[in-house]
Protein backbone atom coordinates (compact mmCIF):
# COMPACT_ATOMS: atom_id res chain seq x y z
CA UNK A 1 0.00 0.00 0.00
CA UNK A 2 0.99 3.84 -0.36
CA UNK A 3 2.35 4.96 2.83
CA UNK A 4 0.28 7.14 4.75
CA UNK A 5 0.60 10.65 3.21
CA UNK A 6 -1.12 14.42 5.10
CA UNK A 7 0.40 15.89 1.86
CA UNK A 8 -1.60 13.37 -0.97
CA UNK A 9 -5.27 11.96 -0.45
CA UNK A 10 -5.87 10.74 -3.92
CA UNK A 11 -4.18 7.70 -6.29
CA UNK A 12 -4.21 6.98 -9.58
CA UNK A 13 -6.66 4.41 -11.36
CA UNK A 14 -2.88 3.40 -12.36
CA UNK A 15 -1.61 3.35 -8.60
CA UNK A 16 -5.01 0.68 -7.99
CA UNK A 17 -4.32 -1.21 -10.75
CA UNK A 18 -0.65 -2.24 -9.46
CA UNK A 19 -1.89 -2.14 -5.85
CA UNK A 20 -4.90 -5.00 -7.10
CA UNK A 21 -1.85 -6.88 -8.72
CA UNK A 22 0.20 -6.96 -6.12
CA UNK A 23 0.26 -8.51 -2.73
CA UNK A 24 -0.38 -5.27 -0.66
CA UNK A 25 -3.11 -5.72 1.53
CA UNK A 26 -6.31 -2.76 0.69
CA UNK A 27 -9.91 -2.95 1.18
CA UNK A 28 -11.85 -1.27 -1.62
CA UNK A 29 -15.09 1.21 -0.40
CA UNK A 30 -17.12 2.73 -2.76
CA UNK A 31 -19.24 5.28 -1.48
CA UNK A 32 -21.94 5.65 -4.30
CA UNK A 33 -25.64 5.07 -3.61
CA UNK A 34 -26.81 1.45 -4.35
CA UNK A 35 -28.45 2.17 -7.62
CA UNK A 36 -24.96 3.24 -8.54
CA UNK A 37 -22.97 0.11 -6.63
CA UNK A 38 -25.83 -2.02 -8.64
CA UNK A 39 -25.39 -0.60 -11.68
CA UNK A 40 -21.96 -1.16 -11.90
CA UNK A 41 -18.82 -1.32 -9.60
CA UNK A 42 -15.65 -2.17 -9.51
CA UNK A 43 -14.93 -6.06 -8.73
CA UNK A 44 -14.30 -6.56 -4.51
CA UNK A 45 -15.56 -3.05 -3.76
CA UNK A 46 -17.62 -2.86 -0.39
CA UNK A 47 -20.44 -0.25 -0.54
CA UNK A 48 -20.73 2.35 2.15
CA UNK A 49 -22.74 5.11 0.97
CA UNK A 50 -21.85 8.50 1.57
CA UNK A 51 -25.16 9.46 2.63
CA UNK A 52 -24.89 6.63 5.27
CA UNK A 53 -21.05 7.06 6.07
CA UNK A 54 -20.70 8.98 9.65
CA UNK A 55 -22.98 6.83 10.75
CA UNK A 56 -21.98 3.13 9.25
CA UNK A 57 -17.99 3.53 8.11
CA UNK A 58 -16.07 3.48 11.31
CA UNK A 59 -18.20 0.49 12.61
CA UNK A 60 -17.77 -1.14 9.39
CA UNK A 61 -14.03 -0.52 8.83
CA UNK A 62 -13.31 -1.97 12.90
CA UNK A 63 -10.31 -0.70 14.27
CA UNK A 64 -7.78 -1.37 12.42
CA UNK A 65 -6.39 1.97 11.43
CA UNK A 66 -3.48 1.10 9.74
CA UNK A 67 -5.02 -0.78 6.81
CA UNK A 68 -4.98 0.51 3.57
CA UNK A 69 -8.24 2.02 2.19
CA UNK A 70 -9.33 2.93 -1.20
CA UNK A 71 -12.34 4.93 -1.34
CA UNK A 72 -14.03 5.09 -4.36
CA UNK A 73 -17.34 7.31 -5.99
CA UNK A 74 -18.36 8.28 -9.82
CA UNK A 75 -15.88 11.10 -10.43
CA UNK A 76 -14.01 11.29 -7.05
CA UNK A 77 -15.20 13.90 -5.20
CA UNK A 78 -17.94 12.48 -2.68
CA UNK A 79 -14.35 9.83 -1.94
CA UNK A 80 -12.59 12.20 -1.58
CA UNK A 81 -14.88 13.52 1.25
CA UNK A 82 -15.33 10.22 2.78
CA UNK A 83 -11.23 9.99 2.91
CA UNK A 84 -10.97 13.24 4.36
CA UNK A 85 -13.95 11.71 7.14
CA UNK A 86 -11.83 8.48 7.65
CA UNK A 87 -8.60 10.08 8.27
CA UNK A 88 -9.73 12.86 10.67
CA UNK A 89 -10.96 9.50 12.62
CA UNK A 90 -6.91 8.10 12.49
CA UNK A 91 -7.80 6.04 9.51
CA UNK A 92 -4.24 7.68 8.00
CA UNK A 93 -3.46 4.94 5.45
CA UNK A 94 -6.75 5.93 3.11
CA UNK A 95 -6.72 7.36 -0.73
CA UNK A 96 -9.54 8.31 -3.03
CA UNK A 97 -9.55 6.66 -6.06
CA UNK A 98 -8.56 10.02 -8.82
CA UNK A 99 -11.59 10.32 -11.30
CA UNK A 100 -13.84 7.54 -9.43
CA UNK A 101 -15.09 4.78 -11.26
CA UNK A 102 -15.08 6.28 -14.42
CA UNK A 103 -11.58 6.91 -14.81
CA UNK A 104 -11.38 3.31 -13.75
CA UNK A 105 -13.82 2.26 -17.03
CA UNK A 106 -11.58 4.48 -19.33
CA UNK A 107 -8.44 3.91 -18.58
CA UNK A 108 -8.03 0.26 -16.65
CA UNK A 109 -11.12 -1.88 -17.41
CA UNK A 110 -13.58 -0.77 -19.79
CA UNK A 111 -16.07 -3.81 -18.89
CA UNK A 112 -17.46 -1.53 -16.48
CA UNK A 113 -20.22 -0.21 -17.76
CA UNK A 114 -19.99 4.05 -17.55
CA UNK A 115 -23.00 6.54 -17.21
Amino acid sequence: MLPPSDERSEITVEELAALRLGEFPHRLIDCREADEFDYCRIEGAELIPLSGFAEHAVARLGGDFGQGLVVYCHHGMRSLQATHFLRQRGFRNTFSLHGGIEAWSTAIDPDVPRY
